[in-house]
């Protein structure tokens, strides 16, 4: 009540925050018949100006106005778009590094380059993250003319390519022109670089895991703009990004494990819960188990591996539903994306769940691969200087922005009012007579010419409603598979007199819908058939299209503009509001409405009872609808729900992340020193003197008498790590310490004599990244063992987190300890032919794959080591086979 009476006094924080900002626009504003009385010449020079005063010591606030004025120029020069007002307004907000959430069509790629251009004046380089590939290189292509015309240079990300931005280039394929391929690296070097939160975070991970700092490809995180951040920073911040290596192991299990979940039954065997998606077994279940396998106590510790398979299983029976979370295609499991219904091949599931799913399914299971480099998608972003965001739908979710992220999010004004009209949703009491109304409506709208969108949640809904359009002749496209371009060209027509088009509330997210279509799309239609075209063709053609497109805007203005159909509440409000946005957009008229069911997912989990108890007495039939506003209320209540229940899961993950974020730091600042360390002798002799103190604590300990100490096996110990007898008799601590690395350091220099110092710092180097390496691979496994067994510690009253975070502690003292001795062990052991200078061996490369969400898709890494034979001697002097010595990650 009485934050409601402060913000009629003094206006809401929104509000307050737009009224700071507006002076800045005003200044923008009165800054542009000066600009735009420059030439070219002069236009372009600009950014020289900026970068001597920014050198000069002016800040980047003080160049903002006249920059953003510059930009505002250059887009009505080399793109015909000149920037509203609103959209300088936005242009500040992420400046600022906030969130500026904007209405659909309202521009958000031409407002993203007044900040970009403003931070890359600084020269540190600056990240446009988009949802996919396809709009990476879009927006290159659409927004490189201004910053080229501005001196400024731009590259791309691709998954499977990189390419700078040359106005002079074009490509054999009309889709890739303007675009050079480059190296990755030289991609990143440019001023300005587009590409997905994947392949950024990927990069990330793949620089450090490299043994060269000239084959480093990203430079210092400096700032980045996320397009869609909702949706990268929320949407996909609960599974990580995983670097994996092929494991050992057999997927016989897997099948075996498969054979016996049809015999169990539900509630005697095994209990589910939707809502937390678990399965568990009962005690009856526990025995019908033990039995089936012949596996003995399901809870011995040798079965530990069992029953977590067992689960998993259980899992992918009862709650993964083919054609829903994932399809099968081509021999394999695919997972559909939940929030796009894109299908993500390569993505997989982790800890043996894919291969449970493949196992109910019949199909070939992949081994599971082991983790070797991994990042959340929240610890990535969070070590930019700078971060902001912009979306169409953020304030919903603005406490968990603040939160997790720091980012605040400010709501900008339309350019043109919204007149778009929502509909109240109706409800029924079955999916198949809410089915039988959205029938109705589409058939009433199609006869009327008036485009809708129809909005789904899964590919088996989209696939039910497609076939009830089939089956009555009504023409329609379908999106829901993978993103490409011909998903943006048919998502771009859906505003054409008549069409409909059925989507997974995602897909062709970042495409505008345009009242009567789009003209450069229906040209292109025009000449699909005409493989050889000319740019004159073109033209023509174009011409005639923006007719059509002109003719046919004015009919489905007059008809109520586009009409967006909702099948199913999501569990987010934001995905809802996301699906209304694509109609409406720059004062366009339109309409929503949503049609729900009691049977939908959100209505059964969420508790529905009370409605479906009052529909039941008021005897109402499937095909009688209910409008009320305690069904919508409760509606919202239960979306609420769902979107508090997701933010604890990702804020859970966070909090064990934040764990493990401390130790990748920790360890990938290790990798870059010793990389960058021409003379690594002295961290070398660093360890030893760790090793001797610890080696004296545990034999020679202080509180123990002279005569207690255990002086064999001190000396034992001694030659296992050092491979000298030392043969030191008792003596007081401190002179055993002197003489104990003494004769050690003494013994590294004269292998050093030996084998030449120029090696010796080249071998340090090398087994020092190894063994790192091998070692953090192994840190890894232990710490997700350790993560999946830690919730027990909850029935011992001690908080499972606390208890992480202590033995991830201990894991982490104890892996440093080991790299010390095997890095000593091995480089004392060592023998060598001498060689005058050491030879850079042929690169071998080993495969890797990485994985978005826990998924897997094979790439290749370089790896630079000695090209030895897997069965041979290591070259190190262990005496182990290459393949289990230095070679073990090879």
């Amino acid at each position: 009540m009485i934050g409601t009476i402060l913000s009629k006094v003094f206006g809401t924080k929104n509000e307050r925050e737009l009224k700071r900002l507006w002076p800045l626009v005003e200044h923008v504003n009165s800054l542009e018949a000066h600009i735009a009385s420059l030439s070219d010449t002069q236009l372009k020079d600009k950014t020289e100006e900026f970068k001597r005063r920014f050198e000069a010591g002016e800040t980047i606030e003080d160049i903002l106005p006249e920059a953003f004025a510059v930009v505002r120029e250059v887009s009505r020069r080399r793109v015909k778009m000149r920037h509203f007002d609103v959209q300088i307004l936005g242009g500040i907000v992420l400046h600022e590094g906030k969130i500026a959430e904007m209405k659909t069509g309202e521009g958000k790629t031409l407002v993203a380059t007044l900040p970009v251009y403003l931070n890359a004046l600084e020269g540190k380089g600056v990240h446009i993250v988009t949802v996919n590939d396809y709009l990476a290189k879009r927006d290159t292509q659409w927004m490189g003319p201004i910053y080229s015309f501005l001196g400024l240079t731009v590259g791309v990300i691709q998954h499977d390519s990189s390419f700078i931005y040359d106005p002079s280039y074009f490509s054999a394929d009309k889709r890739f022109d303007f675009l050079r391929q480059c190296s990755r690296k030289d991609a990143y070097l440019a001023d300005i670089i587009y590409g997905t939160n994947n392949e950024f975070g990927f990069d990330y991970l793949r620089d450090n895991m490299k043994y060269e700092i000239p084959d480093y490809c990203q430079r210092e995180l400096n700032y980045a703009i996320v397009d869609e951040v909702d949706s990268i920073l929320i949407d996909e911040a609960r599974t990580p990004l995983i670097i994996s290596g092929p494991s050992e192991e057999s997927t016989d299990k897997y099948y075996k494990i498969d054979k016996i979940i049809p015999r169990l039954q539900k509630d005697i065997d095994y209990t589910i819960d939707e809502k937390a998606r678990t399965a568990i077994l009962t005690e009856e279940g526990n025995i019908k188990v033990e039995r089936l396998l012949g596996a003995g106590n399901l809870y011995d510790s040798s079965n530990i591996e069992l029953v977590h398979h067992v689960l998993q299983a259980l899992k992918a029976h009862t709650l993964f539903k083919k054609d829903v979370d994932y399809v099968v295609k081509d021999g394999g499991v695919i997972i559909v994306d939940e929030f796009t219904g894109r299908l993500m091949p390569g993505r997989r599931w982790s800890d043996g769940l894919h291969q449970a799913v493949e196992a109910k399914e019949g199909v070939k299971i992949e081994s599971e691969n082991q983790t070797l480099a991994t990042i959340t998608f929240q610890n990535y972003f969070r070590m930019y200087k700078k971060l902001a965001g912009m979306t169409g739908t953020a304030d919903t979710e603005a406490e968990e922005f603040a939160k997790i992220y720091n980012l605040e999010v400010v709501v900008i004004p339309t350019n043109e009012p919204m007149i778009r009209g929502d509909y109240p949703d109706v409800v029924y009491k079955t999916e198949k007579g809410k089915f039988n109304a959205v029938m109705r409506e589409i058939e009433e709208l199609h006869k009327r010419g008036q485009p809708v969108l129809v909005g789904t949640i899964s590919i088996e809904k989209s696939e039910v409603l497609s076939n009830l359009l089939k089956k009555k002749g009504i023409p329609h496209s379908v999106l829901n598979a993978k993103y490409h371009e011909r998903e943006a060209e048919i998502i771009a027509q859906a505003g054409r007199g008549g069409a409909i088009t059925i989507a997974t509330n995602m897909a062709g997210r970042g495409t505008d819908i345009i009242l009567g279509g789009n003209p450069e799309g229906l040209a292109r239609e025009f000449l699909k058939e005409k493989k050889d075209y000319t740019e004159n063709d073109f033209r023509q053609t174009l011409s005639k299209a923006e007719d059509i497109c002109r003719k046919d805007r004015e009919k489905v203005v007059s008809l109520g503009g586009l009409h967006i159909l909702g099948t199913e509440r999501h569990e987010a409000r934001r995905i809802d509001n996301q699906l209304r946005g694509r109609s409406g957009r720059q004062g366009d008229p339109g309409s929503s409405r949503f049609y729900l069911s009691l049977e939908d997912d959100l209505m059964r989990i969420f508790g529905s009872d009370r409605i479906s108890g009052l529909m039941g007495k008021l005897g109402m039939d499937e095909d009688m609808p209910i409008e009320n506003k305690m069904v919508t209320k409760a509606i919202e209540n239960a979306q609420k729900r769902v979107e508090a229940h997701n933010f604890d899961i990702r804020k859970h993950l966070l909090e064990y992340d934040d764990v493990m974020n401390k130790q990748r730091t920790e360890i990938y600042s290790f990798r870059k020193e010793v990389l960058q360390g021409e003379n690594l002798k002295d961290r070398i002799f660093s360890m030893m003197d760790e090793i001797v103190d610890e080696l004296l604590s545990i034999y020679c300990p202080e509180e123990k008498h002279v005569e207690e100490w255990d002086m064999k096996g001190l000396n034992d110990a001694v030659y296992g790590i050092f491979s000298i007898m030392p043969n030191i008799k008792s003596m007081d601590l401190n002179s055993l310490r002197e003489a104990l690395t003494s004769g050690i350091r003494n013994a590294y220099e004269k292998k050093e004599l030996e084998i030449g110092s120029e090696m010796m710092r080249y071998l340090e180097r090398i087994i020092l990244l190894q063994v790192v390496d091998t070692q953090w691979k192994d840190h890894l496994l232990a710490m997700d063992h350790l993560k999946e067994g830690i919730g027990l510690r909850g029935y011992g009253q001690r908080d499972p987190l606390v208890e992480y975070k202590k033995e991830a502690f201990d894991m982490f003292a104890d892996m440093t300890s080991r790299i010390s001795t095997e890095v000593l062990s091995r480089l004392f052991k060592i023998q060598i032919q001498k060689q005058e200078t050491p030879r850079r061996e042929p690169v071998r490369q080993t495969r890797l794959n990485y994985n978005r969400g826990e998924g897997s898709s094979p790439v290749q890494i370089v790896r630079r080591s000695k090209k030895v034979g897997r069965n041979e001697p290591c070259p190190c002097g262990s005496g182990k086979k290459f393949k289990k010595c230095c070679g073990v990650n090879a």
